[in-house]
């Protein structure tokens, strides 16, 4: 097996902003079973961890807690509503198309690891159009983990092709960095996601504003690959 370049990306927060679709679809789950709205500005802190945790801490804001198995039928009810919603809003953070275009021309190898389930995952790739990016995804569902266990991105490496020597993580939330960090996988931290913690005191190994500081930031992490 190469030591060959990698970078693995997260998804939501990092290469597109989802946060209207999800928060669309929170609310409507929300209205449905009797609950307030959660106002858009609250959003972001609340959808990096996947739909579950989602109205998990929706659920908590707007009154009293959902129990497990009200949760079951809302996670269900969210996969449902939101793939049929799933691009009404979202796109790419700005130079991410860019990025990725000239990493695939470096004959970097790239892949997803993100908390949002593989199915929808692929939908939301194939709908942006950057589905032919990533060989690899490894969704919330796709293993018996999630981040930030480790395994859920040395098994995105080791299905690159790859060994973690030449792999760095981009994400924007603490699962991202945790996972990095426990993976031994140096780790980038975009400004612009979705956390309740600043991304300052996350502990990635870098931070970027803008997807153009990434090339400058792999090469400070992976000098002998970038």
């Amino acid at each position: 097996m190469n030591t060959h370049p990698v970078v693995l990306f997260d998804l939501d927060g990092t290469l597109a902003d989802t946060a209207l679709d999800l928060c669309h679809t929170m609310n409507v789950l929300l209205e449905r079973h009797g609950r307030a709205h959660v106002p858009e500005a609250h959003v972001r802190s609340m959808v990096g961890a996947g739909a579950r945790k989602i109205m998990e801490r929706s659920f908590k804001a707007t009154g009293a807690p959902a129990d497990e198995t009200l949760l079951d039928q809302l996670f269900e009810e969210f996969l449902d509503y939101y793939g049929d919603h799933i691009a009404d809003h979202t796109v790419l953070f700005p130079g991410v198309l860019n990025q990725l275009e000239a990493l695939m021309a470096q004959d970097v190898k790239l892949g997803v690891c993100t908390n949002k389930s593989e199915r929808l995952t692929h939908q939301l790739l194939q709908t942006l159009r950057i589905d032919h990016f990533f060989p690899v995804v490894i969704g919330g569902d796709t293993l018996a983990v999630r981040k930030p266990d480790p395994l859920h991105l040395t098994e995105a490496v080791a299905r690159l092709g790859s060994t973690i020597e030449g792999a760095v993580m981009v994400g924007d939330s603490p699962p991202d960095i945790e996972a990095a960090r426990a993976a031994l996988i140096p780790s980038v931290c975009v400004t612009f996601g979705y956390t309740d913690i600043p991304a300052a005191q996350l502990g990635a190994d870098h931070l970027i504003d803008h997807f153009d500081a990434l090339p400058a930031a792999l090469k400070v992490l992976r000098p002998d690959h970038f």
